[in-house]
């Protein structure tokens, strides 16, 4: 097809010509929008997902005047972003802004607070200077007026003068006494024509803006803020659509209502748990002991009232971990928080009959309303006391921060969808510290009312069906849905289904099952032309197989804390290595492995996340909004909880190797569950019917032993060994 007779809106395409299917799905997308339909759009790995839904969306938001805003919540898949989005510029003039959070721009590291009163007093300052400037030239010209014989003029000048002399009085008391921000200062006074320019002429990372505006002298965070007004495309994280508050701002900085936005979120299956994450609330033991040691020195009659409603509840909280736990279980107590369980089927959780036990006031929602008016009062103060220099930090009111929660949890903790928790983990001095968390199981209480704001928005993954769970978990109002499997030749992959003992929990441990895994890796390892990666459910389980598996390859530990990009690089730089780490870590999805970079992934097992209270409350939720057996679906607690999500991490494993029409490679399942033919005798604990029907037909199912033959054949197929050969089976 000749460029002359493809759509108008080909001319944002890069490169010469689209993949069939990502033609056809940029059509669709361009019609959707006309629609303002959202969309569902799954694509295989590596297969230009992102070109496809950002060409229709760059092409119609021209059109349209509107803003396209992709986000995700990968680095690797920003990286791309910016290339994308570099090689778009290169074919259509665009203006790309890549966004980044305060926390990672700002020059002289203060917080948010901090730097919104440091803001403020700069723009005083600033506005001061002006005030000055203007009377003085209005002195100026009533002086002239005045030595002419005009006596009004004169008179004025005497007003004029007191004024700006008052007004000199204010600027030095400022400038003597307040806290104001260099770096700001100068992007409201000096000229940033230079900057917006220079960040204009391409797409800039964060990075970039940082390091030009410290060479310069400005506040990179906040000229990137204003260069995102007007401009045609934004690329972000999730952080900035998903945060309720943050999406407020995010859409000022742009300067459009959030109907002129179209929202394009790679890695969407990711957006269930983030947006879960926004939604949930905790509180800290600790910052309720800052509260009360607020209160001691606070001259206010409102104190008493809020002291009685905050050390209720914190004393609530030590009862509720302490009085809940065995005394192993608090020798036990490590680093991270661990959950107690305090929801009961029945009325109020633990924490909140405890706390109301406790309370002595005479009514703790009275009480609440008062501490909140007290906390309000607080935090404007310790604004005021930073803005005049008084302090050399922006002070948190921590009593506003513990009677808004504690509102909230009171307000909202029987909720459907709400599920109360107590945690507790050990401090730096060994003791016990507790956590209160209200914890949002529906992502839709988020996302729903943002897919309902926006013009449109482009949903895509390489693992998003099934489609109609994702419009229940999310609350996609009749979105259009699309589907592309794999578009390289078939010849060149091989998906095998290794007929390993299911491997519960409690099968490995098993030296018989574990004898087995072992030669199953080492054999596909042996039989891979080049480096194998080896996912598990667990951290534990990879370096369990990381001491047990022997070949001639290098291998190569992924670890909780370790850098997971480093260790990547030195793996892909072998190559004959094998990779081992946990398929809930950061190496499994939006990380390419292309070409010599792997050969081989494995999938150990089936990874399903530790079915803790949390899962089960998530469940629960699922099962009262979806109801039971709704949608096709006998469960969608367990199923849109546990089961989909975990095949979706299997299925992204798998999407690390075969990323181009000339690559090569093999995938290996090794577990029973994964096989055609012990679904029908596994009943429930199949996950084989869990998976896209034409990635189930390219499964083969294979005994243990006879791997290393189907991969043999396989690799010899496709002529991958060179001149030494393969070696023996």
């Amino acid at each position: 097809m000749s460029r002359s007779t493809t759509p108008e809106y080909l001319r944002f395409f890069p490169y010469e010509e689209p993949y069939e299917h990502q033609h056809e799905a940029m059509g669709r997308i361009r019609e959707a929008l006309d629609e303002e339909r959202n969309v569902l759009f799954e694509g295989a790995c590596g297969t230009g997902k992102t070109l496809a839904s950002l060409v229709p969306a760059l092409d119609y938001a021209r059109e349209a005047d509107k803003t396209v805003v992709i986000v995700t919540n990968v680095h690797q898949q920003m990286r791309q972003f910016v290339t994308d989005a570099r090689a778009i510029t290169r074919t259509e003039p665009i203006r790309a802004v890549v966004f980044r959070g305060k926390a990672s721009m700002c020059h002289i590291d203060v917080g948010y607070e901090e730097c919104q009163a440091l803001r403020d007093t700069t723009r005083e300052v600033v506005e001061k200077e002006e005030d000055l400037r203007s009377l003085e030239a209005r002195e100026a010209e009533l002086l002239d007026a005045s030595q002419s014989g005009n006596e009004e003029a004169a008179e004025a000048r005497g007003a004029v003068m007191s004024e700006l002399e008052s007004v000199q009085q204010e600027l030095e008391t400022i400038q003597e006494d307040r806290n104001v921000c260099d770096r700001f200062y100068r992007n409201l006074v000096g000229d940033t024509d230079a900057f917006y320019e220079w960040l204009y002429e391409d797409v800039r990372t964060p990075d970039d803006v940082y390091e030009w505006a410290e060479r310069e002298g400005f506040c990179g965070y906040e000229l990137l803020k204003e260069g995102m007004d007007g401009v045609d495309l934004v690329v972000a994280n999730y952080h900035h659509l998903l945060d309720p508050f943050v999406r407020e701002q995010f859409f000022r900085w742009l300067g459009r209502d959030p109907e002129d936005v179209i929202a394009v979120f790679d890695e969407a299956h990711n957006v269930e748990e983030t947006a879960r994450e926004k939604a949930s609330k905790s509180l800290a033991e600790v910052t309720l002991d800052g509260a009360l040691s607020e209160l001691e020195d606070v001259e206010d009659y409102r104190a008493e009232a809020a002291e009685n409603v905050v050390r209720a509840f914190r004393d609530a909280l030590v009862a509720t971990y302490e009085d809940g736990m065995t005394e192993f279980e608090r020798e036990s107590v490590g680093d991270d928080w661990e959950d107690l369980t305090v929801d009961r089927e029945e009325g109020r959780d633990a924490l909140t009959v405890d706390f109301l036990q406790r309370y002595t006031g005479d009514g703790y929602d009275r009480d609440l309303e008062t501490a909140l008016e007290l906390g309000a009062t607080l935090d404007k103060r310790y604004e005021q006391a930073y803005k005049d220099g008084e302090t050399a930090t922006r002070k948190e009111c921590r009593v506003l921060q513990a009677a808004s929660f504690v509102e909230s949890w009171m307000r909202d903790g029987k909720k459907a969808g709400q599920y109360p928790v107590v945690s507790v983990r050990r401090d730096e001095t060994g003791g016990l510290r507790g956590r209160a968390e209200l914890y949002a199981c529906l992502p839709r209480e988020v996302t729903a009312p943002l897919f309902g704001e926006l013009h449109a928005t482009v949903l895509m993954s390489a693992t998003l069906r099934p489609f109609d769970v994702v419009e229940d978990v999310l609350g996609v109002p009749d979105p259009v849905t699309m589907a592309y499997g794999d578009p390289f030749p078939k010849e060149r992959r091989r998906t095998y289904a290794v007929d390993v003992p299911a491997l519960y929990a409690r099968n490995r441990d098993d030296p018989g099952v574990q004898e087995t895994v072992t030669q199953v890796l080492t054999d596909s390892i042996r039989m891979t032309p080049g480096n194998t990666l080896a996912f598990f459910p667990s951290y534990a389980e990879a370096e369990r197989y990381y001491h047990r598996v022997e070949t001639d390859a290098t291998p190569y530990l992924d670890r909780p804390g370790v850098r997971a990009e480093e260790l990547r690089q030195r793996f892909v730089e072998d190559d004959h290595a094998v990779l081992f780490t946990s398929l809930w870590g950061t190496l499994t999805e939006g990380v390419s492995y292309d070409g010599d970079d792997a050969r081989t992934v494995c999938v150990v097992g089936v990874p399903y996340p530790h079915l803790d209270d949390r899962m089960e409350a998530v469940q629960r939720a699922y099962r009262g909004a979806f109801g039971d057996g709704g949608n096709g679906h006998e469960d969608p607690g367990w199923e849109y909880a546990v089961e989909i999500p975990t095949v979706r991490k299997t299925r992204q494993a798998l999407g690390r190797v075969v990323r181009s029409p000339e690559d090569f490679g093999a995938r290996v399942l090794v577990d029973e569950r994964y096989t055609t033919s012990e679904a029908a005798d596994l009943g429930q604990y199949s996950v084989n019917g869990t998976f896209p029907e034409e990635e189930r037909t390219e499964l083969i199912d294979v005994r243990p032993g006879k791997l290393k033959f189907a991969m043999l054949n396989f690799y010899g197929d496709v002529d991958a060994w060179g001149p030494e050969g393969p070696p023996a089976p």
